[in-house]
């Protein structure tokens, strides 16, 4: 739906303004149709979906480091932008990759959804020939190869990602003093 309301923005405003708000002067004026291509409109739609589900993503990563650690990094006389960027997202990162990962992947899916803009992506460029040949199955399939093709490249590099800022955390140690800590 994102794609096709940004699509057709135009109809609900001719013309885009930016400049100072309640009735201050407009800085810049443009056409809707000319700002806001089939190209931008995907990119604007995609964009704006992914960010609401990363914005989450990083604010639970950062909120799953234990604040002990803010603490200790605080007395160590370290400032706010040297705490999150040295102890913080470091280790909110092993949080924050797999399903960081998950979305890249996710999106890498979704942008087939943009055929329905008429833009030039894997799935539009198979409607093309198979609309051309008849060869509707056969061209489908290679398409799906190609999205398995992409998506298992991603994959592997996920994991480098995930084994790199997993290093030092064993997650048997972790599951065990779980254990034993329900046991009580």
């Amino acid at each position: 739906m994102q794609l096709i309301f940004w699509y057709n923005i135009a109809a609900l405003y001719p013309v885009i303004s930016v400049g100072i708000p309640f009735g201050g002067p407009a800085l810049a004026l443009g056409s809707a149709n000319a700002l806001i291509t089939p190209l931008g409109a995907a990119l604007l739609g995609l964009s704006l979906n992914e960010a609401a589900y990363m914005a989450e993503i990083i604010r639970g990563g950062i909120g799953s480091v234990d604040k002990g650690q803010y603490d200790a990094a605080r007395a160590l006389g370290m400032n706010g932008y040297g705490v999150m960027r040295r102890i913080i997202l470091p280790q909110a990162m092993r949080v924050i990759l797999p399903p960081t990962g998950n979305q890249v992947i996710s999106m890498l899916k979704g942008t087939s959804l943009v055929s329905v803009l008429a833009i030039s992506d894997l799935l539009y460029s198979a409607q093309i020939i198979y609309s051309a040949n008849y060869q509707t199955i056969p061209l489908l399939i290679v398409a799906s190869l190609w999205y398995l093709a992409l998506t298992t490249i991603l994959t592997f590099f996920q994991t480098k990602l995930e084994n790199r800022y997993g290093r030092g955390f064993d997650s048997r140690s972790t599951k065990r003093s779980q254990q034993k800590g329900s046991a009580r």
